[in-house]
């Protein structure tokens, strides 16, 4: 009875992660991630033997604690995948920042150098060259 409630639970999360994909809640590259950790928790619901004949393999005696501990391994590995990516994030955004602090600059002395009649175009189109390089 518990691998038929395991197994259900397993689809009903593939389902809802496709729904989520479909909808555009969930990006793609992270749908892909869940809908393998669904197909596990359906797989190894349906067929818990399995996975006891696998941690008697390696040893374990008891193996629901090599689903505990596999799965604390998957969810750490997960976290630090998060962290690199949200730093990427991060580092790109403060570029991203200083180049429209940049640009906005640039564009308040063109401006001002127009309103008073101090420039001409070709340097106006001398400093538009050089802040799109």
């Amino acid at each position: 009875m518990v691998a038929l409630i395991t197994g259900i639970i397993g689809i009903v999360t593939a389902i809802t992660i496709v729904i989520l994909i479909r909808r555009d809640h969930l990006h793609v590259r992270y749908g892909m991630w869940w809908m393998v950790v669904a197909a596990i928790f359906a797989f190894l619901g349906l067929f818990p033997a399995l996975f006891d004949k696998f941690a008697q393999y390696v040893g374990v005696s008891y193996p629901p604690i090599l689903a505990f501990t596999i799965g604390a391994v998957v969810l750490v590995i997960k976290i630090l995948i998060m962290d690199i990516e949200r730093s990427h994030k991060e580092v790109k955004q403060l570029r991203l920042t200083q180049r429209l602090a940049l640009l906005e600059s640039d564009l308040r002395e063109l401006q001002a150098a127009k309103s008073t009649g101090t420039t001409d175009d070709t340097e106006v189109r001398s400093k538009v060259d050089a802040t799109e390089s």
